[in-house]
């Protein structure tokens, strides 16, 4: 159809006003299963330590004569004395004035804006950290301290916790986590291997009741045989649903949580129990005004935080598993 001579039309006027909405759309994820479900304490050095300790091996020999004496005691095992570091995570935060003054869509003010955002990147990198392969490094002058982290942690007893690809190590300090495993091979996730790493846990008497794993991985333990029956409840007529993974494994020492995460090493599949993770702070997120120099607010975001796992006996790693 033909326009009408002369009609006004947008393209043709001036002082159409700008239609930007109030919402900003950030798609990054900001879930953190493994810090979200792992415990808190607060600390009051950079070097924080703990004890472990375990009974005696059960024997079927303890059998003793009918008012007998005893001539000689058993002997008394020390409490296993280990240790973590804390490290600092931090973010700077610089808007000039001029910035923080001007209206702003989607947020009060630029600067609170930004706190909030970097605020959730710390959690992220706390996240991936915590889950990474490093060794506690205690840091100097010129070297910024590290904690040990799940890779240096597990596996640092006897190994039996632990199944591993071909050329692999586990880590060697078991007090103070400054040597990282070495990775292995890669091979394929299997149910059996998943089954060495369950049991072995069990067997040192842990009881975890979730397995965390990578996204490739995530698809490849919902193939298991041990996946709980995949099943979904619909109230209503509605368009059928597909059901093509599953969050629960059943296993001859328990029922597990399967839990994807994203900032992981997808090579890696964990096996969990939170009641023994802990992630330890000296210092909790905080946000530090800096010395004003210019026409600029200047704001320091941080937390020195550490990981402590209380006893590897209760966790166990499925390693060097294929990510494609």
């Amino acid at each position: 159809m033909t326009i009408i001579a002369n009609t006004t039309l947008v393209f043709d006027i001036k002082g159409v006003r700008e239609e930007l909405s109030n919402i900003i759309y950030n798609l990054s994820p900001e879930d953190t299963p493994f810090i979200s479900n792992a415990g808190r304490d607060s600390v009051d050095n950079t070097l924080y330590e703990w004890q472990r300790d375990a009974l005696a091996a059960a024997v079927s020999t303890n059998a003793q004569l009918q008012g007998d004496d005893i001539a000689a005691f058993d002997a008394v095992t020390a409490t296993v004395r280990m240790g973590n570091r804390t490290q600092i995570s931090r973010k700077a935060i610089i808007v000039a004035g001029t910035t923080n003054a001007v209206s702003t869509a989607g947020r009060k003010t630029e600067l609170a804006y930004q706190i909030t955002k970097r605020s959730a990147e710390i959690k992220r990198d706390i996240e991936k950290n915590a889950l990474d392969n490093v060794g506690a490094v205690a840091g100097n002058s010129t070297t910024a301290p590290k904690t040990g982290t799940m890779g240096a942690t597990i596996g640092s007893i006897d190994g039996t916790n632990v199944s591993m690809g071909a050329t692999g190590t586990n880590p060697t300090d078991a007090l103070l986590f400054t040597d990282p495993r070495n990775d292995g091979t890669q091979r394929a996730a299997t149910e059996a291997l998943l089954k060495v790493v369950l049991s072995g846990v069990w067997v040192n008497g842990g009881s975890p009741d979730t397995i965390m794993v990578g996204p490739f991985n995530k698809s490849v333990f919902s193939g298991f045989a041990g996946i709980a029956t995949k099943t979904y409840f619909q109230e209503a007529a509605r368009p059928a649903a597909i059901i093509g993974s599953a969050d629960v494994y059943v296993g001859e020492f328990g029922t597990y949580s399967i839990v994807p995460n994203r900032f992981q090493r997808d090579r890696d599949a964990w096996v969990l129990d939170f009641e023994y993770i802990d992630i330890v702070y000296l210092r909790p997120f905080r946000v530090e005004e800096l010395a004003k120099t210019g026409d600029a607010e200047k704001r320091m975001l941080l937390a020195e935080w550490g990981l402590k796992v209380k006893t590897d006996f209760s966790q166990g790693l499925l390693a060097d598993l294929l990510t494609s």
